[in-house]
């Protein structure tokens, strides 16, 4: 009998299938990345996702952000993406986390349910503690580097952290694992120079450089520039590895 899965189950077959609705994967970050690469994951049959972000939906995020829309502006990210998601698979687990993750509440995390970890936030702190979690408990996981400031969607790869070069973010990424002992990483990153993000001449004030929420503890840095095309790319790419890791005999 048919179901919405027939047709990924004619590349991957049957076995795999139900590797995925079986499987629980963890989406830290639902932005111009992860909103993507969560869809990816239901729409593939991934059986249950943990989505964690702490942000709401503002007028800068529509340019790239899968869940973002004039109509829900000012809804908590995670409360739009469990709406869209269970409406493409009403039979998905979708577990919301409307949390900043970082050092004083990771720890609260029950890590050893996820068999898969997306790490699609963009402060490094937190970069460092998922993978330091990952390796903790022994799930694998992908990170995406650098993807604004970015106009050339084919210029990403997949490789090994130590692997990276040319990405600024990854160059940090490297330094801090490196003292950490963590010896491998699978990212998502891009070897094209950054572009430098243009002044916008009209801003009123600091406020429209700014979106989302203020975090307590995060330093306050340039706003990056963003398209509709490039965020997206890195999402597919990060579902699509996830997806290969978990069907694999």
């Amino acid at each position: 009998m048919l179901n919405q899965f027939s047709r990924s189950e004619l590349i991957f077959g049957k076995v795999a299938i139900e590797k995925l609705l079986n499987s629980r994967v963890a989406v830290f970050g639902i932005g111009g990345v992860g909103s993507y690469a969560a869809e990816a994951l239901v729409r593939a049959g991934v059986g249950a996702i943990d989505i964690f972000d702490d942000d709401k939906v503002c007028l800068t995020n529509i340019n790239r952000q899968l869940f973002a829309t004039r109509k829900t502006i000012g809804q908590y990210k995670v409360d739009v993406a469990e709406e869209r998601l269970l409406d493409i698979n009403p039979d998905v687990k979708i577990t919301k986390h409307n949390i900043f993750v970082g050092k004083d509440n990771i720890d609260d995390i029950e890590f050893s349910k996820f068999n898969y970890i997306i790490d699609a936030i963009d402060t490094v702190s937190g970069k460092i503690s998922l993978v330091e979690k990952a390796n903790e408990y022994n799930i694998p996981i992908i990170s995406a580097m650098g993807a604004g400031n970015k106009i050339n969607p084919t210029r990403f790869e997949v490789t090994d952290i130590y692997k990276t070069e040319v990405c600024p973010l990854a160059k940090v990424m490297r330094s801090e694992l490196k003292k950490r002992g963590i010896k491998k990483l699978k990212v998502v990153y891009s070897k094209e120079e950054p572009i430098k993000p243009k002044l916008i001449e009209s801003a009123a004030d600091e406020s429209d450089y700014i979106e989302g929420v203020k975090r307590k503890g995060v330093t306050k840095r340039q706003i990056p520039g963003s398209t509709s095309f490039v965020p997206p790319v890195v999402g597919f790419i990060i579902a699509g590895e996830v997806i290969k890791d978990l069907t694999k005999e």
